[in-house]
């Protein structure tokens, strides 16, 4: 039989106080030759305890000549029951990330609920947020510089009697013109207190 310390609080099974009469019966067991080397150690130990395992006295009571054993009521007369509380659960490492991580998720709500009225809001309608106002914004910079191509060609064209190089000339003029036309207005649009997209305001 395994030896236990009797005032270990996870021992299992029902735990009492030690009384005399107990503590005398496990004495006068310690010394019984007819009881096991390990019955006789163990009532030993048990008697010197505050508090001893229910099953392991019975078991002593059990083993034990039944004209030297006391009643099993008497035995236990006097003696309290011992609860002890369990264990508490140890929470697992995922279970401790997921729990922080939802902390913190819950108080950086709290604090944007509490500063909303003292920070500006964002603005949703920035430019380029979307592929389609990239797409937009860049369709229309490319119609606007082939615009000003063709004026200018067209414009050199009438004022140089068909000259080529003054012609391409013209339309390359024209298209960076086109271009510093392009660059400033999206300078004003994205200046305005109520930003448009680029492919909004180009429709």
């Amino acid at each position: 039989m395994k030896k236990m310390s009797s005032d270990d609080p996870n021992q299992p099974g029902l735990v009492i106080t030690m009384t005399e009469s107990i503590r005398l019966f496990l004495l006068s067991a310690s010394k019984d030759r007819r009881l096991s080397e390990e019955l006789r150690e163990l009532a030993l130990t048990l008697s010197s305890a505050a508090n001893a395992p229910y099953k392991q006295i019975r078991s002593i009571w059990m083993e034990s000549a039944f004209d030297s054993r006391p009643g099993l009521i008497s035995l236990f007369s006097g003696s309290n029951f011992v609860f002890t509380s369990p264990k508490p659960r140890e929470k697992s490492e995922e279970l401790k990330e997921r729990l922080r991580k939802l902390t913190e998720l819950a108080e950086r709500k709290e604090y944007q609920e509490l500063v909303k009225d003292i920070t500006p809001k964002k603005d949703l309608n920035e430019p380029f947020s979307t592929y389609k106002d990239q797409i937009g914004f860049g369709l229309h910079v490319a119609l606007t510089m082939f615009t000003g191509y063709l004026i200018g060609y067209f414009a050199f064209r009438a004022l140089f009697n068909h000259s080529p190089i003054m012609n391409s000339a013209g339309g390359i003029l024209g298209l960076v013109f086109g271009m510093l036309l392009e660059t400033f207005l999206f300078i004003i649009r994205t200046s305005e207190p109520n930003l448009k997209s680029p492919s909004s305001t180009s429709r």
